[in-house]
This record gives C-alpha cells, sequence and structure tokens, in this order.
C-alpha cells in the first residue's frame, strides 16, 4: 500500500520552512530573554514587537490588542473565563453553539457549575447558526457570546458579522473561536465586529505550542495566570520569543499569499468532489455548500465508518 497523502490540515499544518529559519535565530543567536534589558534581551524583544505587528497586519487589529499564548486552547480560556468574571456584576448568562470547540464549550461549562447560566444554540443541517436564534437567545443578563468563525470538521463558516451587530447593539461581548480561519480566509477584526478573537498557530504553517488572543482596545478581562506581568499584565510567563517569531513570519507568508492560496485551494477542493462525486454513488457533501473554508471537504461515505477507514490506514506510516 502507498503512503497515504495528509489531508488533515485543520488538525494541524507541517511548519513552513520559511518559518523554521525564523524560529532557528531566535533559538541560537539572539536567545535572550526578552524583559531584560541588556542587547541580547533587547533584540528578544524586538522580534516579538514584530511578530505582533505582523498578526496584527494580518487581522486589521492595533498592536497592543495581540496577546500572545501558549496555544489557541489558552486564548479560549482566557477570553471567556477572564470575561465572564470582569463582568459578573453584569450578568451572568452565557450563549454559544452546540457545534463548539471543547476549548469553548469546557469553559463554558465550568463557569455553568460556579453558577453562571449557560445557552447552547442548535446549528442547522449546513452547521450554521442563525443571528435570529442568536437574538432570541439573548436576555437582559446576557454578558458573552462565543461562536467560532469556521468550523474544524466540515468548514462551516458562521455569520459573524450579521450577530456582531446584534451583540454591538444590545452591549454584549461577542467572543470568536477563529482558530480555523485566520491565516487561511480573509479575517479583519472590525470588518467582523468581535470584541475577542482567537487563533493557533500550528493551523497556519507556524508550529504547535503558539497562539494568540486578539483583545478590542477597552474590553476588560480578570486574570486567570498570575505571575511577573508579562504581556501587559494579561499572560504572565517568559514569552516563547522562537514561536512567537513564527507566528509571525506564518502571518507575513499568509498575508503575502492568501489571494493565491484561496483559488488555488478551493479549485482542488472542488476537483476531489467531483471525483469522488462521480466514483461512489449515495457520497454525502457535510457542511454549507458554499459557505465554507476552501480547504476544506467533508464527506459521508455510505457503509463506511470514518474511525474504521483511518485505522485500516494508520499501519502505513
Amino acid at each position: 500500500m502507498h503512503r497515504p497523502i495528509y489531508l488533515d490540515y485543520n488538525a494541524t499544518t507541517p511548519v513552513s520552512a520559511d518559518v523554521i529559519k525564523s524560529i532557528h535565530v531566535y533559538l541560537y543567536e539572539y536567545f535572550g530573554n526578552p524583559s531584560s534589558t541588556h542587547a541580547y534581551g533587547l533584540r528578544a524583544r524586538e522580534g516579538v514587537s514584530w511578530a505582533r505587528e505582523q498578526l496584527a497586519e494580518l487581522m486589521g487589529a492595533e498592536p497592543q490588542e495581540i496577546v500572545f499564548t501558549g496555544s489557541a486552547s489558552e486564548a479560549n480560556n482566557m477570553a471567556i473565563l477572564g470575561c465572564a468574571r470582569a463582568l459578573r456584576d453584569r450578568g451572568q448568562h452565557l450563549i454559544t453553539t452546540a457545534v463548539e470547540h471543547p476549548s469553548v464549550m469546557q469553559p463554558l461549562l465550568h463557569l455553568q457549575q460556579e453558577g453562571w447560566e449557560l445557552t447552547i444554540i442548535p446549528v442547522d443541517e449546513y452547521g450554521q447558526v442563525t443571528p435570529e436564534d442568536v437574538r432570541s437567545a439573548i436576555r437582559s443578563d446576557t454578558v458573552i457570546v462565543s461562536i467560532m468563525h469556521a468550523n474544524n470538521e466540515v468548514g462551516t463558516i458562521q455569520p459573524i458579522a450579521e450577530i456582531a451587530a446584534i451583540t454591538r447593539e444590545l452591549g454584549i461581548i461577542l467572543h470568536v473561536d477563529a482558530a480555523q480561519s485566520v491565516g487561511k480566509i480573509p479575517v479583519s477584526v472590525d470588518a467582523l465586529g468581535v470584541d475577542l478573537l482567537t487563533l493557533a498557530g500550528h493551523k497556519f504553517y507556524a508550529p504547535k505550542g503558539v497562539g494568540a488572543l486578539y483583545i478590542r482596545e477597552g474590553v476588560q478581562l480578570e486574570k486567570i495566570m498570575f505571575g511577573a506581568g508579562q504581556e501587559r499584565g494579561r499572560r504572565t510567563g517568559t514569552e516563547n520569543v522562537p514561536y512567537i517569531v513564527g507566528i509571525g513570519e506564518a502571518a507575513r507568508l499568509a498575508r503575502e499569499g492568501m489571494t493565491l492560496d484561496l483559488e488555488r485551494l478551493r479549485n482542488k477542493r472542488n476537483r476531489l468532489y467531483g471525483k469522488l462525486h462521480d466514483a461512489i454513488p449515495g457520497l454525502k457533501l457535510n457542511g454549507h455548500p458554499s459557505d465554507r473554508l476552501p480547504g476544506t471537504l467533508n464527506v459521508s461515505l455510505p457503509g463506511v465508518d470514518g474511525n474504521t477507514l483511518l485505522n485500516q490506514l494508520s499501519d502505513v506510516l
């Protein structure tokens, strides 16, 4: 049997060669602690600042609105737990959807155990939530709505801008888990209207172990970690400078190559689906037919269990 082709880029991507080169420099040459005031520390700090600017430019944010984290899961926890606790005096009602990643759902369920009330909105047959359902779920004590931008399984893109118009009107914080969309499709925090936005480096050719949280200026978060006060006091711990520079380089590459990648991926996705559809009677497309990531194709094969198929291929590597 031939070695299988890797198609699981929503789970993780390989690290770009250019990203590896940028990381290498900060592992071996500019290895200083960015909190130090000597030359090695200042050079490391410059690398972190450069990376922050690259992420901000990719999303149309301001550099000071970007906080680096160890993962998108950490960023989701920081956003949800930190914001909810900062707003507890305004209300204790939270809203999310039934298709969220565990790093969103679990913090929300944890808050529910602490006394917050949680509404979980269902999605339609395409995995999409409607803005009308979000509006209907909002109460006078709602403080946060947390909805993913693009689904990690079927690629469905949620109508975030329409939902944001509702939350903005009512003064409710909107958190968006954009781990699957940033670096793959154009994402503008202003166009979407979000207050908090999470991203993951290893979804767009940076290494695992680095992520970021966009925090719109003026949004208050209570700390969930305590220490020396790095990242403007929002995320303590010595910065992982090499990986932060790596995610900055990945952001630069994504911004410069996104237009070509969008068309290339969309064409390949559609070509693959066409071949599968012609060859397999009863093949079912999962997810929204048009509002989905250009590089995501999720199908059901009649009479075939997905896990069984993957297990049969696992011995090939």
